[in-house]
């Protein structure tokens, strides 16, 4: 059994400095057995590279908390940041997001049989949905976003 994982960060009505917030949601067998949708870091600098950590730090933590540390586990973003750090060759480089990737490296360290699969964004759309909804539930006027 396969667990799919997506998750997207948004950070608005500026990037950076706006109001930061992820959403996230796990896959079993073509149903959805959990999602997130939060506000992450209100009243601190924030970015959209910090977002998009943060949902990709709730999802293992979900998994951590689950005990599925060993199940095969596919993780995709729209982060191509994310997923080349984590998953990839990239190197975690100074700015917002860089503590969170270490945190985010550290628990990476307990999974047995994950990958990670960068995916366009029109293909995370309920990922996205999610990061936006949180901002919405917030009161945070988001930018108009392209067709």
């Amino acid at each position: 059994m396969t667990y799919i994982a997506n998750f997207d960060g948004a950070c608005e009505p500026v990037n950076p400095g706006g109001t930061a917030s992820y959403g996230a949601v796990i896959i079993e067998d073509d149903e959805t057995i959990w999602e997130c949708s939060e506000v992450y870091g209100r009243g601190k600098l924030m970015s959209n590279n910090v977002a998009e950590y943060a949902g990709f730090i709730a999802v293992l933590e979900w998994f951590i908390e689950q005990e599925l540390c060993d199940a095969e586990i596919v993780v995709k973003g729209d982060s191509m940041l994310v997923i080349n750090q984590m998953f990839g060759s990239w190197k975690i480089k100074s700015g917002l997001y860089a503590p969170l990737a270490e945190k985010a490296r550290e628990l990476l360290r307990q999974f047995t049989n994950s990958r990670g699969e960068w995916i366009p964004r029109d293909l995370n759309d309920v990922a996205d949905a999610l990061s936006k909804a949180a901002l919405k539930r917030a009161g945070v006027k988001l930018r108009l976003q392209p067709a």
